[in-house]
């Protein structure tokens, strides 16, 4: 028969787990629901709008950075060629 200390841990990692899979649930509910409001295309859009958002503030930071790099001074800008998917 198990002790007390150990059926406690018992109940603690069940309800860790149920946690877990409730968490989950409602990640899935919120991924079907957006999914149901937005078409597949659309989503598409969005997500290359983000990437496109990502690369705007990559391109500050870069900025910035060799400014910080240069004592403060902007030097030439140099040209990369990004691929956009």
């Amino acid at each position: 028969m198990a002790t007390t200390t150990e059926l406690e841990s018992r109940i603690r990692e069940l309800e860790e787990r149920l946690r877990q899979m409730e968490e989950d649930r409602s990640r899935w509910r919120a991924r079907a629901l957006v999914d149901e409001l937005f078409p597949q295309e659309s989503r598409k859009h969005m997500r290359e709008a983000w990437k496109h958002n990502l690369l705007a503030v990559r391109s500050v930071l870069d900025h910035w950075i060799e400014k910080q790099d240069n004592g403060g001074k902007t030097t030439t800008k140099r040209r990369e060629s990004i691929s956009v998917e």
